[in-house]
């Protein structure tokens, strides 16, 4: 019997042709892979039915897939300023025909405006590893962003490594924010302390701290 679809090279159907292309975007990173299942059922017990996300540094795209496997009730917005890492987070959800998972769009979090509003209010915003790899200024713009887009009640959502009391939390974050300083000065990890203060001071109170594995936390503040 004749096939009935389309063929590209290679007598490929064309549509296969178009998803394996796709999927020759994914970046893979190994701590992703270490720590998308944990992030994810943190995410996944905290965010609200059917709830609205916008995801900051999206990175791999390995963090919203993993989320919105285990939530598929979600809808994702994925971030990033690396075009590599939006077309990567593109290409994950395509590869598991995860539908609510928007294409990846630029933005940069410390802009005032973030070119989303329209799309307002958010029930989540998810931003993992990535205050301490980028200048103090990012961190604020987060914040800042999470108190004009994110509902009453909506969820601000960081991971990663935390300093506590001003104070590492393991030697191996202290070697890592030593390592991180050398590379560009802005970065570091932070101290939970003074991301509460910001927070607090954008109507964003301290809901839960989850200890994680590999002296990671998972913070989450709450909008007023």
């Amino acid at each position: 019997m004749a096939e009935n679809y389309p063929k590209g090279a290679g007598d490929k159907p064309i549509a296969l042709e178009a998803r394996e292309a796709a999927e020759d975007a994914r970046l893979f990173s190994p701590s992703a892979a270490r720590n998308r299942d944990v992030i994810a059922d943190v995410a996944a017990r905290l965010l609200p039915k059917s709830a609205k996300v916008i995801e900051i540094g999206c990175g791999t795209g390995e963090h919203a897939a993993a989320i919105v496997t285990a939530r598929p009730d979600l809808s994702w917005l994925p971030t990033d300023l690396d075009a590599a890492s939006r077309a990567s987070a593109q290409a994950h959800a395509a590869a598991l025909s995860l539908t609510q998972i928007a294409p990846a769009i630029a933005l940069d979090a410390r802009a005032e405006e973030w070119g989303v509003e329209e799309q307002t209010p958010f029930d989540g915003l998810v931003c993992c590893n990535v205050i301490h790899i980028a200048p103090w200024e990012v961190a604020l713009g987060v914040i800042a962003g999470a108190q004009r887009l994110l509902r009453p009640g909506g969820v601000l959502y960081f991971y990663g490594p935390f300093k506590r009391g001003g104070e590492h939390t393991a030697p191996s974050n202290a070697a890592f924010d030593e390592s991180l300083r050398s590379r560009d000065p802005s970065w570091g990890v932070r101290d939970l302390d003074e991301v509460q203060r910001e927070a607090e001071a954008r109507d964003l109170r301290l809901r839960e701290v989850v200890e994680m594995p590999a002296n990671n936390l998972s913070v989450i503040f709450e909008r007023a």
